[in-house]
This record gives structure tokens, sequence and C-alpha cells, in this order.
């Protein structure tokens, strides 16, 4: 199977369609191009869709480059017989293609190849033919001392190394193995010796066992990371009763070998070789390719996990233009405070200290109280790490010392924000500046436009993943940036505004023209036209044509420049206008009319039916932008660290990460609370992203403190009743998959150690 036939059938698409986004990705097409203006070519496929094909394929061209090898490898060894081409050719993974590749893959000198140059391969082959025969009557004759085969035992032991790498090379027998243990395997963990108080944070698998192929992504790499550190033992088990499966994966073996009983003279020893076989070299085998499935599928899954949280968290509803003050909270440190104007542009910056030990109190609020009179703020922007609550009541009175200042609070996330104020990028944007201010001034740009300002971070250092450390961080990477590069382009950028960070995030440019659009700007003023964007050094018409349908400029001087109707475009707008005879000032905006409008009247061979439609919808919300409208939540009075906490308090939160097993709130006492995804709904949902989305502000219930371990059990139910015990919730929960883990690993509470480990 080719691979656009392959990935058609998997997008359940015709193969034109495929064929068209191929094309179009090989000449240098980014998927928010091809989603958004290429609908004609590719029958429509969407962003979604099209990120997909790309992933695939990458992954068959890669599948079919080795296979090529393989081929050509196999070929010059002389031993490529049809039927062996027929099966690599129809091989669809990776993992197949390896195991028929085995028996004539390069290796190093094994048992079975110094048995073979003894000259024990004849004994192998007689043994195999014919079950008649006595073992060690055969043996008897191939005893060669010169050839290292001094007895009648060492010949037999040669002709079973042989007979055994025929077998653990056999791909066919291999693959309903692997798929057996697969369907049928526990995973057991235990704590290493002595490893007990260093592994406190795994106790929860100390003595943990679960169905391989039912072990959830956050739980796997739990696992894996316990191994790593040497805290966990990880033992696959063939089956819940492994020692009588592995007697019948021998016995499957021995099908294999045709030994069906043990009447015949050879039937016996060679019963013993498929036992030898299954548990020396083709367990072995299996329990490292089934671990590394679980892996990377576990990988796969937490890639996910972080893209959507991350995407979530980029289309945040942004405040707008607004006068800001950003508040990077401390408490020994002091408070840093940063003011910048409705563009992002810094206006002044201070260090006050309410907290102690300093407790300038009254003096940090006439100073917060002065800079806010002075630059006319209209909100002030709090990062919610150490010393955020205490900040917020400082903020609190001001607001009721100095009520004649107009201004609204809201508590941010500051996640990244001090890897962003110590990268080279932020020193080139702020070179004076000293580095603990540059993390205020992202905390106030932040919640003026959470894209804008998050896009200088590297994803990774966002923080609203699972394990991200743990997974490939080459797929990692390309995975983030996918979602980087699909929500700049779906909202679009101002080109008059915009710095090099985000600009680059645009489709078709790249870093270098990025800094030379910037550099246009700063010389010769704002740019008036998206044509102009052609005078920028290195813009090509390539870059020009993926770019500026998504590049706006809001005050130029045609006012399509500010849609998302793509330049090649405009003579569709121009027909529109001819046909009703309006300008185009007078047709933006005027729903009614432009419902009206059959855009089938307006299609030509160049832009069909989705094209004109796009263009109409445009022209009523010119650069309308997708993210929500912009909401915060206020964190209930005193409660302002995890003991002021109690069971059965009622609180708003915001949504900070959203995992597998559940969604993590910030309630406002520096340590957020897991709502377990059986406490996410009051119906069974199956993906906590069904219910919430990072971001999302939610009402939650106290269910369990555990202020030793900083651990928090909410419940967003709209009835949940809490346990006779205050301080556990645990019987809350719903039972785990079969085969059960501890009860420990079954409590909400216990779960939330993922986020510990994240850190």
């Amino acid at each position: 199977m080719d691979v656009t036939q392959r990935i058609a059938e998997e997008l359940s698409v015709y193969t034109k369609q495929v064929n068209a986004a191929i094309a179009l990705l090989d000449e240098g097409a980014t998927v928010p191009f091809i989603s958004r203006y290429r609908k004609e070519l590719t029958g429509g496929l969407d962003d979604t869709q099209l990120r997909f094909l790309e992933e695939r394929l990458h992954y068959l061209r890669e599948l079919n480059d080795r296979r090529s090898t393989i081929l050509s490898s196999i070929a010059s060894q002389g031993k490529l017989t049809p039927e062996l081409e027929k099966a690599i050719n129809a091989a669809d993974t990776k993992t197949l293609l390896e195991d028929l590749y085995l028996p004539f893959k390069p290796k190093r000198r094994t048992k079975a190849q110094i048995a073979r140059e003894a000259g024990l391969e004849p004994l192998a082959e007689a043994l195999l033919a014919d079950r008649t025969l006595i073992p060690e009557v055969c043996a008897a004759g191939f005893i060669d001392v010169d050839k290292g085969v001094p007895d009648i035992a060492a010949a037999l032991e040669g002709a079973r190394q042989i007979i055994m790498e025929q077998i653990s090379e056999d791909a066919e027998l291999l693959a309903e193995l692997r798929e057996r243990i697969w369907q049928k395997g526990i995973l057991h963990a235990t704590v290493a010796s002595g490893k007990e108080r260093e592994g406190e944070k795994f106790k929860d698998y100390f003595d943990y066992q679960e169905a391989i192929n039912k072990i959830p992504s956050h739980r796997a790499l739990a696992l894996f990371r316990g191994q790593n550190e040497s805290i966990l033992t990880l033992a696959l088990k063939p089956a819940l009763e492994d020692k009588d499966e592995h007697d019948t994966c021998g016995g499957i073996v021995a099908h294999h070998l045709r030994v069906s009983d043990v009447t015949k003279p050879a039937d016996t020893w060679l019963a013993e070789t498929a036992r030898h076989a299954w548990r020396i070299k083709l367990f072995t085998r299996i329990d490292l390719d089934l671990k590394l499935r679980l892996r990377e599928a576990a990988e796969v899954e937490a890639i996910r996990v972080f893209a959507s949280n991350l995407k979530d968290l980029l289309l945040a509803a942004p405040a707008g233009p607004q006068a800001t003050m950003g508040l990077d909270p401390g408490i020994r440190t002091g408070v840093k405070v940063a003011i910048v104007d409705r563009t992002g542009k810094v206006l002044a910056t201070d260090t006050i200290y309410p907290h102690p030990p300093r407790k300038q109190w009254d003096e940090s609020i006439a100073v917060l109280a002065k800079l806010l009179d002075r630059y006319k703020v209209e909100l002030v922007s709090i990062g919610n790490g150490t010393g955020s609550r205490e900040t917020d009541l400082l903020v609190s009175e001001l607001m009721k010392l100095h009520s004649q200042l107009k201004f609204n609070k809201i508590t941010v996330s500051e996640a990244g924000a001090s890897v962003y104020s110590a990268s080279e990028l932020a020193a080139k944007e702020f070179p004076h500046l000293d580095v603990s201010l540059r993390g205020a001034v992202s905390i106030a740009r932040r919640l003026q436009d959470p894209l804008a300002e998050l896009v200088k971070i590297d994803p990774k250092s966002i923080g609203v993943g699972q394990y991200q450390h743990d997974v490939n961080q080459v797929q990692l990477a390309r995975g983030l940036d996918a979602v980087v590069e699909d929500c700049v382009n779906a909202v679009g950028v101002d080109v008059n505004t915009a710095s090099v960070s985000l600009l680059k995030q645009v489709s078709g440019l790249s870093a270098s023209v990025s800094e030379n659009i910037v550099a246009y700007r700063n010389e010769n003023g704002a740019f008036a036209n998206r044509h102009q964007l052609k005078k920028v050094p290195r813009l090509g018409d390539k870059a020009f044509e993926q770019a500026a349908g998504f590049l706006r400029i809001m005050t130029g001087d045609n006012p399509l420049d500010a849609s998302s109707v793509h330049p090649e475009a405009y003579p569709v707008v121009e027909a529109i206008l001819d046909n009703t005879g309006k300008t185009i000032r007078e047709l933006i905006g005027q729903s009614s009319f432009l419902r009206s409008l059959n855009a089938a009247s307006f299609t030509n061979d160049q832009f069909g039916l989705p094209t004109v439609t796009d263009i109409l919808q445009e022209l009523e919300k010119p650069g309308r932008d997708p993210r929500p409208e912009f909401k915060s939540v206020q964190f209930k009075a005193g409660i302002e660290k995890i003991s002021d906490l109690e069971p059965g308090m009622t609180l708003d939160g915001v949504v900070t990460n959203v995992a597998n097993f559940g969604a993590f709130v910030d309630i406002g006492v520096h340590q957020d609370g897991l709502v377990h995804i059986s406490h996410l709904s009051d119906t069974f949902i199956k993906d906590p992203r069904d219910a919430v989305k990072t971001g999302d502000m939610v009402k939650v219930k106290v269910l369990e403190v555990d202020v030793d371990r900083k651990r928090i059990s909410l419940s967003m139910k709209s009835s949940v009743e809490l346990s006779d015990n205050p301080k556990s919730a645990r019987n809350q929960q719903k039972p785990a998959e079969k085969p059960k883990p501890p009860a420990a690993a079954q409590s909400s509470m216990a779960n939330a150690f993922a986020k510990a480990l994240k850190k």
C-alpha cells in the first residue's frame, strides 16, 4: 500500500485530497496556510487532519526509507526470496519490519554462530526434520575437539542454540506472542531494596500491578521515572498467573516446532529446546518490546495532553490594550513592579518590600498608588507564585484606601516568567533592565495578550504538561511548535506592533525575516498596507503568499488588510463591490446584507465556494478574534494558605492544568488542588477535557486536605457527601480498572503526586 492510499484510509478521505496536501507541504506550504487558503485543493481538510497527515507522512516516509535499506541489505546477501520481499513490502509498522529483518541483520558473534562454525548446523537440521532420530546418537557423530565440541552434550547444546536463534527470529511467531502478552500481561512494580525512604514520592507503587495494556499514560510515565531513578523495579508477567502462561507460551513455541507429543525420540529434546527459547530468547525480547510500546504510547498521549493544555493557555482571553501594572510577588526579595502602556511598552519599574522581613506595608501602598495615578493604570496583574496572596491583600487594601483609582486586579499564572527573564531574548528586549524586573513586565503583558507574551517562552517551560521531561524531546518540541504555530495564525498578528517572537510563528516567516520586518518598521515607520511587506529584505513572493493573510494592518490604506482575507483573493471582494455597488467601508460589518448574497455567484476557476464563503463571513466581522471574552476570578478572602482550607468549603478557582486523571485548580493557596476525573462531573466522563480546559474558571468543593504532603482534593460535582473522616475523601473515588492497584493508588489524593513529579 502506498503512502497516499494509507493516509487517505486512516483519515477516511479521498486520495486526491491527500495528494494535494502532500504536494503543498512538499512545496513548503504550512498547515495553517493550507487549511485556511487552499480548501479547494484539499477538499476542505482542516488543521487537525492536516497535522495528522503531516505526522503520518513523516512516519511512513521513514518506514519506506528503512524498507528500501532492508531490501538492499538482504539482496546483497543473496537471501531475498519473492516471499520475503512480499512480506517486507507489506509490513506496515517499523516493529514488523525489524522483525522480518532480524534473521538477516548483521550481528555480533553469537553462540549459535559459533555452533555453526563448529559444523553443528546439520545436526540441528536433522533433529528438526526427523523426530525418530535419537539426539544423543546423532550428536556422537559431530564430536570434534579441535572445533570446540568435546562431547555429546556440547554438540547438542550447540544444535539447541542454533534452533533457539532461528525461533527467536521468526517474525510471525514473535508477533503472535507479543500480542498475546500485550493482551494478558501484567506489569508489576516493587520498591528496590533500601529505597523506601528515598523513594517516598513513589510509595503508591512500592507493590503495584496492573494489566500492561490498561496502564494510563501518566501512571506509565511515573513507573518509568521510578525505574530510571532506581527506586522501582518493573517486572512483566505474561499473565496474572505467570507460571501457567509461561507454560502456555512455551507450548506455542513447541507447536511452532511441530512438537505435538513426546512419543518420538527427538520430541522431548525439542520440547525442552522450545521452553528454553521462550524463556531465554523470546520473552526477554518481548519484555523489552512491550515496555517500549507502553512508554511510546504514554509519551504520545503525554505530548497530546501537553499540546491540548498549551493550546487552551495560548488562546486564553486577552484583557486587551489597557495600561497595566505587573507585580511579580516575592517575600524576602520584595515585590517587583512594572508598568506597561496599552501597547506593552515599559513605562516604569520599581521594587517594594511590603512583606517580612522589611514590612514596609504603608510605604509600598504609597508607591503603588503614585504609580497607578501617574500612568492611569487600568489593570493590575499579580503573578501567582510565592507571596501572591499576600500581595493580593496589599492591592486590596490599596483599592480601599485609594478608591479614586479605578482599576481591576487579576491573578495570572507566572509559569515560565523566570525562564523568560533570564533568556537571551529578554536580554535583547530589555538590555538595561534588571533580570528580576523583566518577570514583572512579562506578568503585565501576559494579561494584556497571553499569546503575544507566551510565544517568547519555550513551551516546555510553561508547565501545563504531564511528565514533559520524561518524553521524547524531539517529538515534544515538534508537537508543541505546531500548536504555537496554529494558535498564532488562528488569531492573526498585527504587523505594526508584533515582536520578532510573535512574527516568526506566522506561516512562512523565519526568524531572520521577522527580524527584518521589525527593523524595516523601526526605520520606515508603520506599514500602510500589506504589499509594503514585499519591500522587506528576504521576504520573497513565497513567504508573502504564506504569511500575508495572517498579518494584520489595523489602520492602513485598505480595510481588507485588517482582515484574514488573503491579498490574492482581493479580486473576489472587488467583484462583490462591483455587483452590489457598495464601497468596501459600506460593505464591512453589514451582516444581514452579506448573508443575503449568493456565494456561488462570485466563484471562478481560482476561487471556489469554500473561499468565497470564508470571505463573506470575514467581511461580517473582519479580523475577528477566536479567543473568548476576558473574565477574571476572585479568590475567597481569608483563604490564603493550605492550612486555611477545611473539607466542605466551596471556592472559586481557575484550572491550571488538565491531565488524564483529572484537573489541577488554583484556589489561591499557593498549591493547586486536584479534581479527580471521578469528581469533574455529575455524569461519567472518559476524558477530563470533556468537562474542563486550562484557563476555565470553576467552582469547587474541598474534599480532603493533607497539609504535610501539600495535597488538596477537590470536587466539581453538584452534590458531594464528605467522608466521615474529615482528613480523607478516598471513599468518594470509583474503583480503578481490573486488576486493582493498591488502595492508596485508588485515591484522588494519591494521584496528585503527579504534580510533584512533574516539577
